[in-house]
This record gives C-alpha cells, sequence and structure tokens, in this order.
C-alpha cells in the first residue's frame, strides 16, 4: 500500500515501477488523495476514471510508463474542458490533444490526470484567475505559485505529482520554477512541437515540462522534441539528451560566462543579486568557466509589443468581445479596450523594429561570452492574490519588474533554464542561465553541474510525508 505520492523525481519513480516496489495505480491513488488533501489549488480539474484504466494498463517500459501527469490548463486534451483558465469558455470541451501532450502519453507512457491551474490566457505571471481563484505556493502558503504554470509548478512542489506540462511565453516556465524550487528550461524557440492548430504569432511561445530534476526535463525532451508538419516553425529531432546529460562538462572549461543579476534591465533585490553571483562564480569555478565583464542592458517588454500580443486573443474571442468584459480579468479586458483603440500601423512597426533591435543586443552579448546568469525572478514570490504586470505607457502596475529577466530570451528565441539555488526569506531563490540558439544541451549539463554540487529539495518542506 503506497500512502503518499512518490517524492523523488520522475525518472526514479519509473525505476521504482519496474522494480515493483510500487505500482502506477497505487501511485495513482496516492496522488489523487494528496490533491484532495492539498490546500495548494493546484488542479482545476480531475478525471479519475480514466486516469484509474490507463495507470492499470501501464506499460513501465515507457520512458515515464505509468507517472502520473499533470496538464496545464492552457493546453488542449481531447474531451477535457478547453477553459484557457478563463469564464468565458468554462464550458468548452476540447476537440483535439495537442502534438507534445499526444506524445508524452502514447511515446512517454504519462498517465494524464488532470488540469493544472494557469492565469487567464497566459496573459499575466501570476497564479490567480476568475475561474479557479487562488492557487498558492507549497513553500507558503498565501504565496503566488508564479505564471502562467503556476499549477503544474505548485503540484510538482507540493509532491502531488513528479510530471506536468508546461509553457513558456515570455517566463511562463522559469517564473513558477523559480518561484517554487524547481528547475525549468525554456528550450530554443521550436524544440518542442506546438501543433496541431498551431498559432505562430508572436513567435514567444514554447512548451515544457515542470518536474524535479535535470535528467527529468532530458528525458522529456527524448519523448516529446522534434518536426511536426503541423508546427512549420518546429526543429527536427535530436536524439539522446538522457544518454549524453553530463558529457558536455568536459568541454566548459575555458568557456566564458558573464554574471549579470539584473540583464541592465530589472531592479533585482540585493539579496538575490548576491545569491546569484555566488552561486554563478560557484558554477564557473565548478566546471571551469571564464567570467568576464559584460556591460548589458537588455531591453524591456514595450507598450507596442504588449498590445500586439492581444491580436491572438482577440482572434480567439471572435464575437464574444467586448459582451464578455465582465467575465475577463481586469488587466486582460483593459489591454484589449486599449489595444483596440491604440493599436496601429505605426505601432506595429515601431513593434517590429524593437523585436529586431532586441535580437541584435542579445546576439552581440552572445559573440562576447558562452553564457549568460542572471536572476530568474527579481524577488521572491509575493502575495498569493496578485495581479501584476501590465505595462501601461512604459510604466509597471504590480510586484516590480516580474517578467523583465524573462522575457527578452522569449523575444529572440534562446534556449534559458533556471535552477534553484538556496532560499531567501524561507522561499525559493532561482537562477538562470542562458546560452546562444540550439544550446539546449549545453545548459542542461550546466544545470546538471549545479544539482551535483548544491542539490535543491525535490519538493517543499510542507510536501506530504
Amino acid at each position: 500500500m503506497t500512502d503518499t505520492p512518490w517524492l523523488g523525481d520522475a525518472c526514479s519513480l519509473v525505476e521504482a515501477f519496474r522494480k515493483g516496489l510500487r505500482s502506477p495505480l497505487e501511485e495513482l491513488d496516492a496522488t489523487l488523495a494528496a490533491i484532495e488533501a492539498s490546500s495548494t489549488s493546484a488542479f482545476s480539474f480531475l478525471d479519475p476514471e480514466s486516469a484509474r484504466a490507463k495507470a492499470a494498463a501501464a506499460d513501465v517500459s515507457l520512458p515515464f510508463g505509468g507517472v502520473p501527469f499533470g496538464i496545464k490548463e492552457l493546453g488542449h486534451y481531447l474531451g477535457w474542458p478547453d477553459t484557457e483558465a478563463s469564464l468565458v469558455f468554462a464550458d468548452r470541451i476540447g476537440a483535439y490533444t495537442d502534438t507534445d501532450l499526444e506524445r508524452a502519453e502514447q511515446l512517454g507512457g504519462v498517465v494524464p490526470i488532470g488540469l493544472t491551474t494557469a492565469s487567464e490566457f497566459g496573459g499575466l505571471n501570476v497564479s490567480v484567475s476568475k475561474l479557479n481563484g487562488v492557487t498558492h505556493n507549497p513553500w507558503q502558503h498565501g504565496r503566488t505559485a508564479g505564471g502562467s504554470s503556476g499549477g503544474s509548478a505548485a503540484a510538482v512542489a507540493a509532491g502531488l505529482v513528479t510530471l506536468a506540462s508546461g509553457g513558456d511565453g515570455g517566463g511562463s516556465i522559469r517564473i513558477p520554477a523559480a518561484f517554487n524550487g524547481l528547475p525549468g528550461m525554456k528550450g530554443t524557440f521550436g524544440r518542442i512541437p506546438r501543433g496541431p492548430h498551431t498559432q505562430i504569432h508572436p513567435m514567444t511561445v514554447v512548451t515544457g515540462v515542470m518536474c524535479r530534476s535535470i535528467r527529468d526535463i532530458c528525458r522529456y525532451y527524448d519523448v516529446v522534441t522534434g518536426y511536426d508538419p503541423r508546427d512549420p516553425y518546429s526543429l527536427p529531432k535530436v536524439e539522446g539528451w538522457e544518454h549524453r546529460l553530463g558529457s558536455y562538462l568536459g568541454d566548459m572549461h575555458g568557456r566564458t560566462v558573464a554574471i549579470v543579476p539584473d540583464l541592465g534591465v530589472a531592479t533585482v533585490n540585493p539579496a538575490v543579486a548576491s545569491m546569484v553571483h555566488e552561486a554563478g562564480e560557484h558554477l564557473a569555478r565548478e566546471v571551469g568557466l571564464r567570467i568576464v565583464d559584460l556591460d548589458v542592458k537588455f531591453p524591456g517588454l514595450g507598450f507596442e509589443w504588449a498590445l500586439g500580443n492581444l491580436a491572438s486573443l482577440y482572434a480567439d474571442l471572435r464575437d464574444a468581445w467586448p459582451e464578455c468584459r465582465d467575465q475577463l480579468s481586469a488587466e486582460i479586458a483593459f489591454g484589449l479596450e486599449l489595444a483596440e483603440k491604440k493599436y496601429s500601423l505605426a505601432m506595429m512597426a515601431r513593434s517590429e523594429a524593437a523585436r529586431t533591435a532586441a535580437n541584435e543586443t542579445v546576439a552581440a552579448a552572445f559573440d562576447s561570452v558562452d553564457f549568460i546568469i542572471s536572476a530568474t525572478n527579481p524577488d521572491v514570490a509575493f502575495a498569493a492574490d496578485t495581479y501584476l504586470n501590465l505595462e501601461v505607457a512604459g510604466e509597471r502596475v504590480g510586484p516590480e519588474n516580474n517578467g523583465a529577466l524573462t522575457i527578452p530570451y522569449n523575444i529572440v528565441g534562446n534556449p534559458a533554464l533556471s535552477v534553484p539555488i538556496g532560499q531567501l526569506n524561507g522561499l525559493p531563490v532561482g537562477m538562470q542561465i542562458a546560452a546562444r540558439h540550439h544550446e539546449d544541451a549545453l545548459l542542461l549539463d550546466l544545470g546538471l553541474a549545479v544539482e551535483r554540487s548544491r542539490p535543491w529539495p525535490l519538493v517543499a518542506p510542507t510536501a506530504p510525508c
């Protein structure tokens, strides 16, 4: 009898299945019981009957065979609610399954159990919505789990599941990973396909996984990455992510790194900045990186860019807008109204010029160094019931500049990895490591080095035991 869910990583859970130490059905029952008892509100929907049938038939020889799996509610899964975390679509049902989720289930063997909470349309990096209320950080009730993959991060950090899907259009994997003490990888744009029915604009969104270890990320890459014709920007398959993990560490000596906690754009808590400097310098010594000074000033998210990104949401709402205004969060509704009034051809031109400039700035930085280390978030998790980060006429509304450190790598498509480096006032702090396009494997090896030299807690102290 298994009383609590597995508190190790997903790879070790599969090993336990294969050794007969527990069964997928026992794990599922423990997971469902823990979700029911949890106060994090990480799940918005559960499908126990389907999950039990799939757990009973699980093939544990598959990479994640039998592992309970949470699906971020901004994703699409056939027959499940397709709400996009909004009251507007509270009754809509999914007509198809996303390519990456289908691969995770069919090729990886995960057992989908339900939907994890997200911010409305992924538009805010918080863990609160009108549809689902507040999702709490398992490290401290009353603090945010981040967003938009907040429910997935909270579920993994709370010890409810070992794996849950995530998405990152401006930091939505890395931000909640850092707030919840987890590793979080935003791969090179196109690494994981986003079909079917891929929305191309604004070419910043990637999908991924919330998990507890670097090897979990690599195994997930082995399962879900690779070209799909319904995503014309998806990249060709690269094999052996888990097999090669650690193989590049011997070649790191002499490579260069810049440690810039604020990226020249964010206001970072001095205590967080100090922790990033210490952890970055420790990593450099461990693997032989040469630290260089680099004058970095990454671009912020422009007003024009923010309004332009609402175009896909406007298309999604179709005839529901503006009558649905009162069902939307105030920030989303305000943004749509402002975009209708202000967005123009001239504004679009300025936005595209700003994107070109951003790409040049980031590319020039990686002409000078191999890696750039920063904080992931400017501070630790803020109050859970906060809406935030609407930018109006260049001024941030809400907790100070959250997202400023993650958004640049979405705009230009570079891979970036957040790893836990400790706690401040009892809350996790994340360090972001970024590299050139397509160098995901180098980042994952650096993450492995951090994991080995300063292992992080796999779950929050409040996790079931």
